[in-house]
């Protein structure tokens, strides 16, 4: 008898799993059909900023695999539908045509949920305003160019995260004078606010202005309904367009009505293979993957909501491996990412001094400035590196980087050594690449593991 799949989302974790099941069961043995709201599958959303900003030709640059290549490979890609519930004693999922409203029912012997984020909109007036627009999606980004007038002058970005500075550099590219609004005492969260300062300078330099401690209470509207500008606590920054950058939370309310286990941070809980399991025979043949699960933090040890397209397609891969019969684990994170802000990189891995304090750690830190390649070689240009260490043990905690010219990608010499769980005397001694061009004869990441070294002898 044919098993029936069904995957709720299609993009970067629901189309790989998919797609992994479609590889080890043929039709005849699977039948898999994916429900997809909107109008693409598989693309790449983290893109969108760039596609905004005139860096990247079109939408079609950004879709791995439009659903007719999904379909012919054996998958059943139904657009404009939404899942709105799921029946685990009947084994159905509830489905809405987007477009026509005409409601389904379909069974399931086998559920994946990729069900994704959602963007997180502070509750202030006027914020369904037109003119103010999510960067959550392709059609998201279509609509946001759509909007761009040659006669607008400002843009405002509400918050100061990866999402919200890339957005402030398409918006610089387009032209528009650009205000980023940050509830935080820097820009970057994800950094320690010594390294996010630096972030902040360079952002006004290059005549982004930054406001931090930014308190937004309203967007403001004129007589047309249309935003003009936004109000914090303290004044009113004039706006032709509105860009919201405030992060995302799990999208769980499927799993959540359904009776799913659902972790501290609010994303699904799954074991090593991208199970859903709470002690409930229901949950058999339940997976779950991407921004809508929780992960593990390798260092931490604790489980964390990290919404990455590197991990969606990671998980969805693991999930259909499981489901085609094969065996495949997603261990956990360490929590790497990089972004970009005109010439300026930033790159994280690991834990912050916050992270460390909540999970118990005594530790030290070390910061070094150092250069991208020698010094006496034309374009070197400065780079910061943080790095936390645990106290006694030596063990790397976590690093932190802020530069130019390639500094970015530095960040995985630090992911692979978390990953191992090597002390940072241990990473001193890496055999990395040297020459001139691509560095100096000690890499800045293993000056500031000397230095962290260092510190620790103190200690």
């Amino acid at each position: 008898m044919v098993e029936r799949l069904v995957v709720i989302g299609g993009d970067a974790a629901g189309a790989s799993a998919a797609s992994q099941a479609r590889q080890r069961r043929g039709p005849d043995d699977l039948e898999i059909v994916v429900l997809e709201r909107g109008r693409h599958t598989s693309y790449s959303a983290c893109g969108v900023p760039y596609w905004v900003g005139g860096l990247v030709s079109g939408a079609d640059a950004l879709v791995a695999r439009a659903p007719e290549a999904h379909r012919e490979r054996g998958l059943d890609v139904r657009l404009g539908s939404e899942a709105e519930g799921i029946d685990l004693d009947k084994r159905e999922v509830a489905v809405r045509d987007v477009h026509t409203g005409a409601a389904d029912r379909i069974g399931f012997d086998q559920l994946v949920i990729a069900t994704g984020a959602t963007p997180v909109r502070p509750p202030v007036p006027g914020i369904d305003a037109p003119g103010v627009y999510g960067v959550q999606t392709l059609d998201d980004g279509q609509a946001l160019i759509d909007a761009l007038d040659p006669a607008y002058t400002h843009a405002v970005v509400i918050g100061g995260g990866y999402i919200g500075i890339e957005m402030a550099e398409a918006m610089k590219l387009r032209g528009l004078d650009v205000t980023v609004l940050d509830r935080g005492a820097q820009p970057m969260s994800t950094l320690d606010p010594d390294m996010g300062v630096l972030v902040h300078e360079q952002m006004e330099e290059m005549g982004i202005n930054v406001v931090t401690h930014a308190d937004v209470r309203a967007v403001e509207t004129g007589p047309d309904g249309r935003v003009r500008a936004v109000a914090t606590a303290e004044r009113s920054y004039p706006a032709d367009l509105v860009v919201l950058g405030t992060g995302v939370r799990p999208a769980t309310g499927l799993a959540r009505d359904a009776g799913l286990p659902l972790g501290d941070s609010g994303g699904i809980r799954t074991d090593l293979r991208m199970r859903v399991w709470g002690g409930d025979p229901r949950h058999e043949g339940v997976w779950a993957a991407g921004d809508c699960v929780e992960v593990l933090d390798l260092v931490s040890g604790r489980f964390r909501h990290i919404p990455l397209g590197t991990h969606a397609n990671k998980q969805g891969r693991v999930a259909g491996m499981n489901i085609g019969g094969d065996y495949g684990t997603f261990p956990g994170v360490v929590g790497t990412a990089v972004s970009k802000v005109c010439e300026l990189e930033i790159a994280r891995t690991g834990l912050r001094e916050s992270d460390a304090d909540a999970a118990g750690f005594s530790y030290v830190t070390a910061v070094i400035e150092s250069t991208g390649r020698a010094g006496y070689y034309p374009g070197a240009q400065r780079m910061t590196v943080k790095m936390i260490a645990e106290r006694v043990s030596g063990r790397l905690l976590g690093v932190q980087i802020v530069g130019r010219d390639g500094a970015a990608k530095r960040i995985d010499v630090a992911a692979v050594a978390l990953t191992a769980r090597m002390t940072v005397e241990d990473v001193t001694a890496l055999d990395l690449g040297y020459a001139p061009p691509f560095s100096p004869v000690w890499d800045p990441i293993l000056v500031a593991a000397r230095k962290a070294a260092q510190r620790l002898a103190q200690s």
